[in-house]
């Protein structure tokens, strides 16, 4: 198995006024496969992506792995939050941080409150988004089963099925989207990919593979 690399950086995006904080990895031999970009939940940061070998283990299935901490929070607790600066900024936001970073076209991991910044992108920019995974996102009644049926970005829906609250909710409308799979994480509660690393990580490249 090729080496992975692991790098901290920090990336300019013009709505927050402040730099965002990333963690990146990338295979060893330098062939990228697929982008991805993962996002965090209100309690959460790119460290956790760190931690439960989630960038390690797309890495060495040959994609290239970006975790941003989402302003305000973890090491982007200076950048300003688009979402006060009016109803596209959301979307906008997370197209300055693909420009940024030089993403392409993306596969998109969005837990919880990710949502509502990963909704609107999907939704404005769905060119930009090779994949979706929603894992249990907010804002989801936010969008008419209408906007849902317009997408027809590949998505992988995940949810803990201890999450009765917005595992369930997010599912009642993400399953409008018409190109999408559903995975059902057992004993997982809200964070399910943190309570079951293993599952995910299956869950995650195996739906990969499909792209």
């Amino acid at each position: 198995m090729s080496s992975v690399q692991i790098t901290e950086g920090s990336v300019d995006v013009e709505l927050c006024g402040k730099p965002l904080f990333y963690r990146q990895a990338v295979p060893g031999s330098g062939d990228v496969q697929l982008s991805v970009l993962l996002l965090h939940g209100i309690r959460f940061s790119s460290e956790n992506w760190l931690k439960i070998g989630t960038l390690k283990t797309l890495a060495e299935a040959g994609h290239r792995a970006v975790a941003i901490d989402l302003p305000g929070l973890g090491h982007s607790k200076a950048a300003q939050a688009p979402a006060a600066v009016g109803e596209l900024a959301p979307g906008a936001f997370l197209q300055q941080v693909c420009a940024g970073l030089q993403l392409g076209a993306v596969v998109l991991i969005s837990p919880s409150l990710s949502g509502m910044y990963s909704l609107p992108f999907l939704l404005q920019h769905g060119a930009d988004v090779k994949a979706y995974v929603p894992v249990a996102p907010i804002c989801t009644d936010k969008i008419t089963a209408e906007q849902y049926h317009s997408v027809q970005t590949p998505t992988l829906i995940v949810y803990g099925d201890q999450d009765t609250q917005l595992g369930e909710v997010s599912l009642s409308n993400l399953k409008n989207l018409p190109n999408h799979k559903v995975v059902v994480m057992k004993g997982a509660g809200h964070p399910c990919y943190l309570d079951d690393p293993e599952t995910w990580h299956k869950a995650l490249l195996d739906f990969l593979k499909t792209l």
